[in-house]
């Protein structure tokens, strides 16, 4: 079976579902590709406020297909190097796409499966789901931004151990590091996401999607380069209709109902 793409709204929530459950939903450029499509038309789309990233079956995703890989050795370093430019694509969209992203993980998280769900902007994981950095297993580094993102949120010594040692984490120490928003029960995963997505949807998309690109400046700015560009946004948003709707509703003590 050919790993696909699989997508569904549900409500203002649009659902991407990896699949390839024979293979663990192992990624491939297939998939990238696909990702960066939905993305792209997503962002256009009005009726879409939130994204889910989950995975069909057990398993969120075991990362890289090895038989894949080990097949792209007999190929010239050029053809790998344009598979990771498709997972890494994906990653960057993932990243600037103006509304938020939630991945909801069932079972293993593995390698860039792992990196994927860093990469979104919430992460809940099923209470007995699995996440390692498995590259250092079959003599490999990491992709995807794995080592970014567990770089800025880890110390060193906890990042050398996961990404040189593959040693795996489980849902409550993920949450313990502050790698997870919420731990689940068991096959609920995509339906406690489901729920945060709601939660997401009722507010203002404007004031998400700074708050978005907020975050991501601030990773690479000091202080004194982050302060033009809050003041920038706060600006921008008081004068967007929203701001309107929803500071009124607060002093009516009413439910905004926000503008795309």
């Amino acid at each position: 079976m050919t790993a696909q793409l699989k997508s569904h709204s549900v409500g203002q929530t649009l659902v991407l579902t990896l699949s390839n459950p024979e293979h663990r939903n192992a990624l491939g450029p297939e998939i990238y590709s696909a990702g960066v499509e939905a993305l792209n038309v997503a962002e256009s789309n009005p009726d879409v406020r939130s994204v889910v990233l989950t995975g069909e079956g057990a398993h969120f995703s075991a990362g890289g297909n090895l038989n894949r890989l080990l097949a792209n050795r007999a190929q010239a370093p050029e053809h790998q190097a344009q598979s990771i430019e498709g997972l890494h694509s994906w990653v960057e969209a993932i990243r600037t796409f103006p509304k938020p992203v939630i991945a909801a993980v069932e079972g293993a998280a593995a390698g860039a499966g792992f990196s994927l769900a860093l990469a979104c902007d919430f992460l809940l994981a099923a209470q007995d789901s699995v996440f390692v950095m498995a590259y250092s297993s079959v003599g490999l580094s990491p992709d995807g931004g794995g080592s970014w993102h567990l770089s800025r949120a880890l110390p060193r010594a906890m990042v050398s151990q996961l990404l040189m040692l593959g040693d795996k984490l489980n849902a409550s120490q993920m949450q313990t590091w502050g790698l997870v928003n919420q731990v689940c029960a068991p096959g609920q995963a995509l339906a406690d996401a489901l729920v945060l997505a709601d939660r997401l949807n009722a507010r203002a998309p404007n004031a998400m999607g700074s708050i978005k690109e907020l975050v991501n400046a601030a990773s690479q700015h000091d202080l004194f380069a982050q302060l033009p560009l809050e003041k920038q946004h706060f600006v921008n948003n008081l004068h967007h209709p929203n701001a309107g709707i929803g500071i009124q509703a607060f002093l009516n003590k009413e439910t905004p109902q926000y503008k795309p």
